[in-house]
């Protein structure tokens, strides 16, 4: 999938859900910078409003902060 900065959305991460804030296709992860398609977005911080592409990126963002 090829994906360009334009397609890039920012968005407000929520308690169970997030609003998108400017639309585009994906976000990056926050801590491998990682593409991640909206459609396929479930995890994320909303202390910290940060997306992960998966479970161990959200661990690993956790026990980074430690």
């Amino acid at each position: 999938m090829d994906m360009t900065a334009s397609d890039q959305a920012v968005l407000h991460y929520g308690d169970g859900e997030f609003a998108v804030l400017k639309p585009g296709r994906y976000v990056r992860c926050a801590v491998t910078d990682r593409p991640i398609p909206l459609e396929i977005l479930r995890y994320w911080s909303s202390t910290r409003q940060q997306p992960y592409f998966g479970p161990a990126e959200f661990i690993a963002a956790l026990t980074e902060a430690k």
